[in-house]
């Protein structure tokens, strides 16, 4: 790992707000759509143009050996957990705000301060294990699990949040091994291939003017994914993973501009404990350092 471990981790923490910047961006565009497609047959239509940047980023690494392969068994489960991840997150495009999506999707970050001691071997005391308790009873707000208001449809980002989770753990377990390019290249072309076997049970025809909307939707979600497996090359998975977060002003903002979405009570308030106890997670973590 290149740098001091301060520039690294500084490097890291910029990767994941830009990403996350970028990935919500690529959600609010795909949102447009979402109503109007099947969720896989939307999902591989934005993956062929995932490929645009992946051309471009094998071509500046000097060729297409930058997509070699050498653990097909970690490229294998990361891809599985991606593809779980957008199958649910897409899903939960066309039946929630934006902001809502988002903010469910906080508990990622526990989820993976949660998982780091027993996957990637990290340190977590207990002040972080309480913020990990104190951030999942935010969750519980947002869900407000009440029989009266309860929405099944919002435990389909929070499932793309364990499963994101997930991946981001083996992210950061092959990225000593893989370039990120491959591995996104890797992750894509599973996405498009279990799109694809969806077709037959679902599509709608295809609306060529669509077609512009998904490019710039592929192209930014190949960005994103692009810095953030950078992001878990530089950091360690605890220490970066609350400037998840940064996708909740963006998705506000977003969410705003393009649908006239304004979060609810309740998502703005169980969001409220969710982001402290990740920012006090990276507080602890600066501690120990």
């Amino acid at each position: 790992m290149a740098g001091t471990p301060l520039t690294a981790s500084v490097r890291g923490i910029l990767c994941m707000v830009a990403g996350m910047a970028l990935l919500t961006l690529n959600n609010a565009f795909l949102k447009t759509l979402s109503l109007d497609y099947p969720t896989g047959q939307l999902v591989a239509l934005r993956a062929v143009f995932v490929f645009i940047p992946i051309a471009i980023l094998a071509w500046y690494a000097g060729g297409w050996h930058s997509l070699r392969i050498n653990s097909y068994s970690g490229q294998c489960i990361r891809a599985g957990f991606l593809v779980v991840t957008q199958f649910l997150m897409v899903t939960s495009l066309a039946l929630l705000p934006l902001a809502d999506v988002t903010a469910l999707s906080f508990s990622g970050p526990l989820v993976l301060t949660a998982l780091a001691p027993v996957i990637l071997g990290e340190h977590v005391g207990w002040r972080r294990w309480t913020a990990v308790t104190v951030g999942f009873a935010g969750v519980l707000i947002m869900l407000r699990p009440d029989p009266d208001v309860f929405r099944i449809a919002a435990l389909l980002p929070l499932g793309a949040a364990v499963s994101g989770a997930l991946r981001d753990l083996v992210t950061r377990k092959i990225n000593t091994g893989e370039s990120s390019t491959a591995i996104l290249c890797f992750s894509t072309a599973s996405v498009l291939f279990f799109g694809l076997l969806s077709l037959p049970f679902a599509s709608a025809p295809l609306d060529y003017g669509d077609l512009p909307v998904l490019a710039l939707a592929g192209c930014l979600q190949g960005a994103a994914h692009f810095v953030l497996i950078e992001a878990f090359r530089y950091g360690e998975a605890a220490v970066i993973a609350p400037f998840k977060y940064a996708a909740l002003p963006c998705a506000t903002v977003y969410g705003f501009a393009m649908f006239g979405d304004v979060p609810d009570m309740w998502i703005v308030i169980g969001a409220l404990p969710v982001v402290a106890s990740g920012l006090y997670i990276l507080h602890r973590e600066r501690r120990r350092k």
